[in-house]
């Protein structure tokens, strides 16, 4: 399993990059090694807002359909189309393909979430 410091991740298996009160949100290699090859990914419309804990999209496996959470409460700024017409680039590179970018609501929201070393635990005792 994959992780990358720097990034704050879920207990739903999502990372996020924290950029100047933006975020990028994808699902970890951990997430996707578990539901195998990604065959579609639903997104959001621009300008939705969630909060902290919502469903914010769908990502489908040969194996299964799987909801994505948002960590985090904001407002969608961006969504990566290219996952649209090439969702397998999640296993390819689960953390060079994000799937959102929001602009937070709530900064605090991110003193909840696990850093590497905690998520690698975290995922260890899963397993």
């Amino acid at each position: 399993m994959k992780t990358i410091a720097g990034l704050l991740y879920s207990n739903d298996h999502e990372w996020i990059k924290v950029e100047d009160g933006k975020a990028y949100i994808g699902i970890t290699d951990y997430a996707q090694h578990a539901l195998g090859e990604i065959v579609y990914v639903e997104l959001p419309d621009v300008d939705s807002e969630f909060k902290a804990g919502d469903v914010f999209g769908v990502t489908e496996s040969v194996k299964a359909a799987s909801d994505s959470y948002l960590p985090v409460s904001g407002k969608v700024l961006e969504v990566n189309e290219e996952l649209s017409d090439s969702p397998q680039l999640i296993n390819e590179d689960p953390y060079g393909s994000w799937m959102v970018l929001i602009e937070l609501s709530d900064e605090t929201e991110l003193e909840q979430l696990m850093n590497e070393r905690q998520y690698q635990e975290f995922c260890g005792k899963e397993e």
